[in-house]
């Protein structure tokens, strides 16, 4: 079990999201930042979706009530463990009784605490992750509270970790070469035009072209973005329409709202792109006040992007599986 020593509001449990539900109103949710929580757990050896703490608000201190292991992912917080600091993506074993506490994230926004296991709360619609909107889901469908204790899951097979850790590299560099450079500190974010991207005539190239901010009015479900406006080159009237997290509407201020974890599953304001999903994780670690440009992309280069990560995260499995067995062997 771990127990919630200190918190703050928004810190959730989170696993890959809950599927199949939103043709009934029901958002998906899930890490806003899935590719630390499949980094840290198969780091771990638990199962790719397996539950665990997304912290956004901090500080943020918990208490381990066994032995285990764990990894910091996401944002680079300053860790620290019995007050000794530890590096972020890196598993390590843990004893009993030991405090682990995150800091202000130095980058980033968004820092996921995966424990072995899981954190092993009641599954609702399939899913582990916290609904808000819903209050259903995680920890009673609310944030995490000061005084909260939560089960892990049981570990099939415990890899067996060095004391020093084993580390992998944070995914913003060991996949570099797949994603696109800031551009004046601004975060280019690949996109693909949407459906009713012609409607907005020439204001449609300015969409591409002007960096927008992310502005206060942005949480879980949605970023929205300040700018010049953009409008359709006619009033247009839509019916709702069913949408998914990366769609990009215009609503009538014309100011364009990014679809995020938390995603409306109906919407009825003409969508002009969709973030590919691969890009997803580099918006979830976005802070409030940061500028961003989107860029075109076709679906075969959202494929490939698809591909690398995968491949990134099939890698961090195997080579924590090797490096573990090896070292167990030597005992």
């Amino acid at each position: 079990m771990i127990e919630i020593i200190q918190t703050g509001p928004f810190n959730t449990v989170q696993d890959l999201g809950r599927t199949g539900f939103r043709n009934i109103g029901v958002t998906t949710s899930g890490a806003m930042d899935p590719l630390a929580l499949k980094a840290g757990n198969n780091l771990l050896g638990n199962e790719n979706g397996a539950a665990v703490l997304e912290i956004q608000t901090y500080p943020f201190k918990l208490r381990f009530a066994k032995q285990t292991a764990f990894v910091v992912t996401g944002a680079d917080c300053g860790a620290s463990l019995d007050g000794r600091m530890v590096q972020p993506w890196c598993a390590l074993p843990i004893e009993a009784g030991q405090v682990l506490e995150l800091g202000q994230p130095r980058v980033g926004t968004r820092a996921y605490i995966c424990i072995a296991g899981g954190i092993d709360v009641a599954s609702v619609m399939g899913s582990r992750s916290t609904s808000l909107r819903g209050a259903f889901g995680g920890s009673e469908g609310r944030f995490l509270s000061t005084g909260d204790v939560l089960k892990l899951g049981e570990v099939s097979t415990a890899l067996n970790f060095p004391a020093t850790g084993l580390a992998v590299i944070d995914p913003a560099y060991a996949l570099t070469n797949f994603y696109p450079a800031n551009e004046d500190g601004a975060l280019v974010v690949r996109a693909i035009p949407a459906g009713e991207h012609a409607l907005f005539g020439a204001d449609a190239e300015r969409f591409w072209m002007q960096t927008w901010k992310i502005s206060t009015q942005s949480d879980r479900t949605g970023y929205r973005l300040m700018g010049e406006p953009i409008k359709p080159t006619t009033p247009v009237e839509m019916r709702s329409h069913g949408v998914v997290s990366g769609v990009v509407q215009v609503p009538p201020s014309g100011e364009p709202i990014i679809q995020m974890a938390d995603a409306n599953t109906a919407g009825g304001y003409p969508k002009i792109a969709g973030v590919i999903e691969a890009d997803l994780w580099r918006l979830g670690q976005a802070r409030i006040g940061s500028r961003l440009r989107f860029v075109r992309a076709t679906h075969a280069q959202a494929a490939a992007v698809e591909k690398a990560v995968a491949t990134f995260i099939d890698d961090i499995r195997s080579t924590s599986r090797m490096v573990c067995d090896a070292l167990q062997a030597m005992k």
